[in-house]
């Protein structure tokens, strides 16, 4: 077959960068094709300005802080339009830096919109690729409910192309997407009203994270309603307002955002021209090697449906071009053990299974959890308190560690180490053995009986 390259990445997210650069370290002649900015959701529209943002609703606590350390601090504002606009700007650098680090590596960019033709063809624009082998890195997008006025709310897409601070909002949505907004607004001033479908919010993360996390939103003044499921949005003179299945009504409010799942961003590929399978919801389905039901065309990231974190499509994209071109046989990214961190506020880490999910594969004998619930240091010389918790989820007679979950003040930095002594095996005696760092939150987790 006479192929333009050696390998064709349809997306330039994350994911599909790292695969197309590593491949080309290795001598693959490889192209990125890409509709829209390079870095796909991670850099436009998520991990970076939501962090951007959660900065800035961090420095909001703190100042609220401030006097019971002796400061006099008198805040006049926060102006919303000029952090959205540095925001954007250093947005605009990363793409720079990321096509910057395409030509480095010598990976052509293809911008446009990508449609199979063939099993080994692909149009971008009327332009015609054929490449040996292709992977699929699509991402996803953000999903809006099948309900009369949904349209009327924006997704997590629109909070970034907001240019002013609505002062009063409705967030939708159980999952860490909706914490983090619903964190964001209320510490830079929004009057913030959460509503969830069922019981609780991070339902799929330890029930400890979700209790404690509502608790702490509801005490930061978000108004938290639980089995509040919308069933229409309508626009009145006085703003938006929700209407729930049990004919509730929210608002009025300024805004209304969705964050209640993501689609795969697959429309418009033409996958069945390629022959490529797709489960119910059109997630592409692969093996553990990232491989498609056709032998050469693989899909990795978001669009594959399994766990849609940044750094899991990383390093998907690099095991798989370590296979495929480093001659690394049986190369893959081990889906288990993914630790994973919610910038809420407080910020949440967790890694390993729940306390449920342990006592599900193992049965309760073998489980074993320990756990702390604390106020930090930091809160000791003020009146308004922000607790933190953490628990160990351990099995076996050598009580081998397998869930470590954390809540509180520094949680996402404190939880990338004890990721790694998790994936080596460490048992709770390892923990109890490490001499702890005093005075600090992170010491709770090594000193627990």
């Amino acid at each position: 077959m006479n192929s333009d390259f050696d390998l064709l990445v349809i997306g330039g997210g994350s994911g599909g960068l790292a695969h197309a650069q590593r491949a080309a370290e290795y001598g693959a002649k490889a192209a990125v094709v890409e509709s829209g900015p390079l870095g796909g959701t991670c850099v436009n529209v998520g991990c970076v300005p939501k962090k951007v943002m959660w900065y800035a609703a961090d420095h909001a606590h703190h100042l609220a802080h401030a006097a019971d350390y002796g400061f006099d601090v008198g805040v006049n504002g926060h102006d919303w339009g000029a952090l959205k606009s540095r925001r954007d700007a250093y947005v605009r650098r990363l793409n720079g830096i990321y096509a910057a680090n395409l030509d480095k590596r010598n990976v052509a960019f293809i911008a446009g919109p990508a449609a199979f033709v063939d099993a080994h063809t692909v149009d971008v624009g009327g332009r015609q690729v054929r490449a040996d082998r292709i992977v699929i890195a699509t991402g996803g997008y953000p999903a809006l409910p099948d309900i009369p006025g949904a349209g009327l709310g924006i997704t997590s897409d629109g909070f970034f192309e907001l240019e002013e601070r609505p002062e009063r909002v409705i967030v939708a949505g159980s999952g860490y997407i909706a914490v983090e907004l619903a964190g964001v607004f209320a510490l830079l001033g929004s009057q913030v009203t959460h509503l969830v479908r069922k019981g609780g919010i991070l339902r799929d993360f330890d029930v400890m994270l979700g209790t404690e996390l509502a608790e702490a939103m509801r005490a930061s003044g978000v108004d938290l309603h639980t089995r509040a499921v919308p069933s229409a949005v309508e626009q009145t003179d006085e703003g938006l307002v929700v209407t729930t299945d049990d004919e509730r009504r929210f608002g009025p409010v300024d805004c209304v955002l969705w964050a209640v799942g993501r689609e795969p961003n697959t429309r418009g590929l033409a996958l069945d021209k390629a022959g490529v399978h797709t489960d119910a919801r059109g997630f592409v389905t692969t093996d553990a090697y990232q491989k498609t039901n056709v032998e050469h065309i693989f899909a990795l990231g978001d669009v594959t449906g399994r766990a849609a974190l940044t750094p899991v499509a990383i390093a998907a994209g690099r095991r798989l071009a370590d296979r495929l071109y480093g001659g690394m046989d049986g190369r893959h990214l081990d889906y288990g053990l993914v630790p994973t961190v919610v910038f809420s506020h407080p910020t949440i880490g967790t890694v390993g299974l729940t306390e449920a999910e342990a006592r599900l594969e193992f049965g309760d004998d073998a489980v074993h959890v320990y756990s702390a619930r604390f106020t930090p240091m930091y809160y000791a010389l003020g009146d308004i308190k922000q607790r933190s918790s953490m628990k160990l989820v351990t099995v076996g007679d050598d009580e081998r560690v397998v869930g470590c979950h954390v809540i509180g003040e520094g949680a996402d930095e404190m939880l990338q180490g004890f990721a790694v002594a998790i994936r080596m095996g460490a048992t709770k005696k390892d923990f109890d053995d490490t001499i702890a760092i005093h005075p600090t939150s992170a010491e709770e987790l090594v000193t627990m009986r």
